[in-house]
Order: C-alpha cells, then structure tokens, then sequence
C-alpha cells in the first residue's frame, strides 16, 4: 500500500457496468515525507475519500478485491482514509 492525497474527481460518461455506484478520484502519490512522487493516477474508491485526504491506495490484482464487485477492471484503488502521518528519518 502507499500513501496518496486526493487532489480531484474524475467523471466517466461510460464505464464497466462493475463500476456502477464507484467513485473515480484523481491522487498524487506521496513519498515517506508527504513529497509529490512520480505522476498523478486515477484511482477507484472504496471507502468514500474526499479532495484534499490523504489516502492509502494499492494497486493491480490485490486493489480489485477492495471493490463491492470483486476483479473489477481497475488499476488502483483507494482502500482507507489516513488520519494522521507521523514520520521520522532512519538516518
């Protein structure tokens, strides 16, 4: 799983029938440190996420059993809603 902080809706004229009733949020994966880490993503979401949450998301086969629908067709999913991060450096 990795951290993420959603930063938008997506809104789908057409999608799979198992994405009925599924939100779609645009996220920013975030490093250990909260920094912007590689691109933004398209992530469907199971647990009700709003703008500006930070998200724990996973993705491939394992983010499809968190649906209502399992093995639906998605690439990442939101599976919980962080509450509060707490980092230290290792170093």
């Amino acid at each position: 799983m990795e951290l993420a902080r959603v930063i938008g809706t997506v809104v789908a004229t057409r999608k799979h029938a198992a994405l009925d009733g599924v939100r779609l949020l645009l996220i920013q994966p975030l490093d250990h440190e909260g920094q912007k880490q590689g691109e933004p993503l398209i992530a469907a979401d199971a647990v009700q996420a709003g703008i500006g949450e930070h998200v724990r998301w996973i993705n491939g086969r394992e983010g499809t059993l968190a649906l209502p629908q399992p093995f639906t067709p998605v690439d990442a999913a939101i599976v919980g809603i962080v509450s509060d991060v707490n980092a230290r450096s290792l170093t």
